[in-house]
């Protein structure tokens, strides 16, 4: 009871382990609901899309104009 297989303490740190791998768990679900969404978003609609286009790659449409403006 007190050493070995079973022990207070094992069962205590097993506990422990488990109440982390929990909350690790509810964390990447979390994260999961967030890209599933993002997903959708990009599926449906275009403005996602358009709007990763320009902060990401520096896209703009046709007939608009650019301005970079030096950062202090």
């Amino acid at each position: 009871m007190w050493v070995g297989n079973g022990s207070l303490a094992q069962v205590t740190e097993l506990k422990q382990q488990i109440a982390e791998q929990h909350a690790e768990n509810e964390r990447l679900l979390e994260r999961n609901r967030v890209l599933d969404a993002e997903v959708l978003e990009l599926k449906k609609g275009m403005e996602t899309v358009e709007e990763r286009a320009r902060h990401e790659l520096g896209m703009v449409k046709e007939g608009e104009t650019l301005f970079q403006l030096p950062q202090k």
